[in-house]
């Protein structure tokens, strides 16, 4: 028998710039494998910059929509974000209160613009009307300091904010710690007379507009999938990092989170996979390559969109290596197999989203004018001057060797090369939009080298 499909809605306002509201809620329901539904509340003109218009709709249109939703759906979780007016929040809490789901409340007061999105009469509706039907309540500092009536600019006052709020009803409390202070941003849940603690590091970005959105969202989609709260709350803590790492660079101001970049990574995966296998066949099918291979063997690899660390690159397990018929490759593509490229390709993304694949060769100069004539960013890095506490920590050569060669050239090159160092064979490294075209340029390459021989 199927199983049911879980159902979540969103009861909040409708951003025009589609960044947050219900555009950011349905994205985020959508990429964790959850069916949204709406009541929209408010229907706002804005954009990255501001919010220019607000209208709020009829209080029985906004009832109507959640009945809708309940008495055909089912709701096995919901959310709440922008409830503009006194009016509004009666109206929801009197539905929410009639068909009894797990309900998580964004305390939606302002917009990332600074313009009000929550009237000031209405906050005792939200203490007294919402918060008491709320399975999970999650205010940022300013919020936290509204609702509690404390001054936060500490976890520990972000912890005794937390257990005043619970006072007021909901099961569970998070301050979310992107507005305070320090190296990481900490969100603190308080629930059950428990408080845990998830840490992420700061993200010195501007993709961030929608982040309280897909946050409660994510935790709303935990719970309708029968999730207990501190998982769910953990797992959309990871989700809205992600999202606001890979975040959408449009507007003007303070671009938008990006719900999907889960979604898009896992899906671009299939796609490196078969680039890759292109390119074994094609380095294969020309025994000349060997001229171009290392003594520790020759690899090409490849990154899923939004990398962030080895797992989400794939390389031939094993390498290429050279034969007496010309090259063959050990393995497969396979993710997570080569740590020495993928350390490359994972630094080197961070600067050049589109460089996602890299292939090493063979050190020569002779390669090295080849390339520079074909007009490719070149540059270097010098291993005999990495820095001792770097030398120290197990895999940070590579990274910290990527940096100084982008310092070098003011960007991230399409080739970078060292000179070697004890143990360590000097090596090239080119990189491109993807492997089957870097394979081509090695055939391209030792084509040129026979040729000028």
């Amino acid at each position: 028998m199927k199983s049911r499909f879980p159902v979540a809605i969103t009861i909040a306002g409708s951003d025009s710039g589609g960044g947050a509201g219900i555009q950011a809620d349905l994205k985020t329901f959508a990429a964790l494998g959850v069916h949204g539904t709406v009541a929209i509340t408010s229907v706002t003109a804005q954009n990255t910059q501001s919010v220019l218009a607000i209208h709020d709709l009829k209080t029985e249109i906004i009832r109507k929509q959640i009945r809708a939703v309940a008495e055909d759906f089912g709701i096995d979780a919901g959310k709440t974000g922008m409830l503009h007016t006194e009016e509004i929040i009666n109206a929801v809490a009197s539905e929410v209160a009639k068909y009894g789901f797990p309900l998580v409340v964004d305390p939606v007061m302002v917009a990332k613009s600074g313009t009000p999105l929550l009237k000031p009469e209405a906050i005792n509706a939200l203490k007294e009307r919402l918060l008491p039907l709320a399975t999970v309540v999650t205010p940022n500092k300013f919020e936290a300091e509204r609702l509690s009536g404390i001054k936060i600019k500490s976890l520990g006052e972000a912890e005794a904010a937390a257990k005043k709020i619970s006072k007021m009803g909901p099961r569970a409390v998070v301050i979310k710690g992107g507005h305070l202070e320090g190296a990481e941003a900490t969100d603190i849940l308080y629930y059950r007379g428990k408080t845990w603690k998830f840490t992420s590091p700061r993200l010195n970005i501007k993709t961030t507009h929608g982040t309280g959105c897909s946050f409660s969202a994510a935790i709303a989609a935990g719970l309708a999938k029968k999730m207990d709260i501190p998982e769910a709350v953990e797992k959309a803590k990871n989700f809205v990092t992600l999202s606001i790492k890979f975040g959408l660079k449009v507007g003007r101001g303070y671009g938008p989170v990006n719900p999907m970049a889960h979604l898009y990574r896992e899906a671009s995966k299939y796609e490196v996979l078969l680039n890759l296998e292109e390119a074994k066949d094609f380095l294969e099918k020309h025994p000349e390559v060997a001229e171009l291979v290392p003594e520790v063997g020759m690899n090409v690899a490849m990154a899923a969109k939004y990398a962030e660390n080895v797992n989400d690159v794939a390389a031939i397990d094993g390498r290429i290596v050279r034969t007496l018929s010309g090259v063959k490759a050990v393995g497969n593509p396979k993710f997570g197999c080569s740590r020495h490229l993928a350390k490359y390709l994972v630094e080197i993304v961070r600067h050049d989203e589109e460089k996602r694949a890299a292939l090493n060769l063979k050190f020569s100069e002779e390669t090295l004018k080849i390339l520079e004539k074909r007009g490719l960013a070149i540059s270097s890095y010098d291993r005999a001057k990495e820095p001792e506490e770097t030398r120290r920590i197990e895999g940070m050569t590579i990274p910290w060797g990527v940096r100084e060669a982008i310092k070098v050239v003011g960007e991230a090159p399409d080739v970078i090369y060292h000179k070697g160092d004890l143990g360590k064979e000097p090596m090239i490294v080119i990189f491109g939009k993807d492997a089957i075209s870097l394979a081509k340029l090695v055939v391209e390459i030792v084509a040129e080298k026979r040729s000028n021989a």
